[in-house]
């Protein structure tokens, strides 16, 4: 069995939905999905998505607040992309039915840590990510063009003469792989975060877009830097669930177990997770607290309906109780290095969305650009594939199948300890030992868990390496035997690139 399409999208979150739209107008477009299509990254972004559409906003104002989370790193030209287009994009998703939260009929503009503005729109409190998915689904099935196929799990790309033509993917219906022939393919993964013990994100996210877009030969960019959320739910029998930032927008105080205040709560995330660790390294708990009790009657209801009812699902109920809450590996700057037209480094392969380094987050992401930049990019990588002729389905896979010998468990612990909040160069150094000195075997019958296993496994290394080459502390990379910035100039030398 075999498939040929003009367009490969892998992945079902909103870059690679939006990027379907458009491409369905020139060609067929086959948009594959891990699992379900709607079990993505995507589905489960609670915070927003930033614009700057409010009177006393400029998008001036979003561009310098994006630059300065960014530390020194950021692509000047990606955030102003980034951020000129995101009224337009606001402005398509609502005529295309997205509900975005109002009163008095007027667009509702909250504020997270390290925005200088009230610019972030949100959809029934905590549910953005979702309306973003549902209005671009809705739109992307409706035309007659685009295709969807779940449980699909690509395992690699396919080459030919160094040109992407297509994938292969892994159908856990049948338990057989399938190749998928196309014109131009694009990386839409999402995240990595699984290669880490805590992580907010959902189990299909592997790093498999990087994983697959390195072995083909592509750059990855800036992949040390992984963004640590500081308030994921940390109780017994419950998921590592997403308290989003949002809470602390709106007033929510970090306690220690004394029901001592010890942060500012609206810094940047990468400076609240540390003072957590540092806290709970201080106090000997294994967690802070995050506390809404002093919320008016009926707040955390309306404004975070999905939170609220998470919580209680376990036993929590944040009207009265503060959340236990621990740091959890959220998001990644870095991935599948781009250029503004998501154009990787091998021909006819593209990227958006979190597998993507476009540059616009630099070393640390401004909250809630992430959705905007999945949108934004996704469309411009679209309207680039465009313009690639059909090319006869051909390819063949990167290497042989090989996968590594190691418990996802124990990988994961290892990235935890050596490649998280704070790192060191001994303990990096470590982790690059552990990771390098696993065997690597075949596997007759290779399951989608080997796949992503062999996903995760290459993941880590990179990163481990990379942290490693970065010798100093800038956003979401923290060295605590180089806790300073290097130079401007040095650190543009060591970007983290592995070629």
């Amino acid at each position: 069995m075999r498939i040929t399409t003009d367009f490969l999208v892998i992945g079902a979150g909103v870059a690679g939905l939006r990027a379907a739209i458009t491409l369905a107008g020139v060609g067929q477009v086959l948009v594959l999905a891990k699992d379900t299509l709607h079990e993505s990254a995507s589905e489960y972004a609670q915070g927003g998505i930033a614009a700057a559409l409010s009177d006393d906003d400029q998008v001036a104002l979003h561009e310098q607040d994006t630059m300065q989370a960014g530390d020194g790193l950021c692509d000047a030209e990606a955030v102003r992309t980034l951020v000129a287009e995101g009224p337009r994009v606001i402005e398509e998703l609502l005529g295309w039915g997205a509900e975005f939260d109002r009163e008095d009929g007027e667009l509702v503009f909250g504020r997270e840590g390290a925005h200088s503005r009230n610019r972030i729109l949100h959809a029934h409190g905590d549910s953005t990510g979702r309306e973003i998915s549902r209005t671009l689904y809705r739109r992307a099935a409706s035309l007659a063009n685009v295709r969807f196929l779940s449980f699909a799990a690509v395992t690699d790309l396919l080459l030919h003469n160094g040109e992407v033509r297509g994938a292969m993917a892994f159908d856990a219906r049948h338990q057989q792989q399938i190749p998928i022939y196309a014109r131009a393919v694009l990386l839409a993964t999402g995240g990595l975060g699984r290669v880490y013990k805590e992580t907010t994100n959902p189990d299909v996210a592997t790093g498999d877009g990087v994983a697959m877009g390195y072995r083909a030969g592509a750059v990855v960019e800036n992949i040390e830097f992984v963004q640590f959320h500081p308030t994921a739910l940390h109780l017994d029998g419950a998921p590592r669930f997403l308290l989003s930032e949002a809470l602390r927008g709106e007033g929510a105080y970090l306690r220690n177990a004394a029901g001592e205040r010890f942060q500012d709560e609206l810094a940047s995330r990468d400076i609240v997770s540390r003072a957590i660790v540092r806290e709970m390294g201080r106090t000997g708990a294994p967690h802070m607290f995050l506390d809404m009790t002093h919320f008016p009657p009926g707040a955390m209801e309306a404004h975070f309906p999905r939170i609220f009812e998470t919580c209680l699902h376990y036993g929590l109920d944040l009207r009265q109780q503060p959340a236990p809450v621990h740091p959890a590996a959220h998001y990644a700057m870095g991935g599948v290095q781009t250029d503004l037209a998501g154009q990787t480094t091998v021909p006819r392969l593209f990227a958006a969305g979190e597998v993507a380094c476009t540059g616009v987050h630099g070393a640390n992401r401004l909250a809630s650009n992430s959705l905007l930049e999945g949108v934004v990019f996704g469309a411009r990588a679209a309207e680039a594939m465009q313009g690639l002729a059909a090319v006869k389905a051909e390819g063949e896979t990167p290497r042989p199948e090989l996968f590594p010998a190691i418990s996802e468990a124990h990988l994961r612990a290892i990235a935890w300890e050596y490649c998280g909040i704070t790192r060191d160069g001994a303990g990096l150094r470590k982790a690059l030992e552990l990771f390098r000195s696993v065997p690597l075997e075949a596997k007759r019958q290779a399951q989608r868990v080997d796949y992503e296993l062999r996903s995760l496994h290459q993941v880590a290394l990179l990163i481990a390496e990379a942290a490693l080459t970065r010798r100093e502390s800038r956003g979401g990379h923290y060295r605590s035997d180089f806790p300073d910035k290097s130079a401007p100039e040095n650190s543009r030398l060591r970007r983290g690139t592995l070629e």
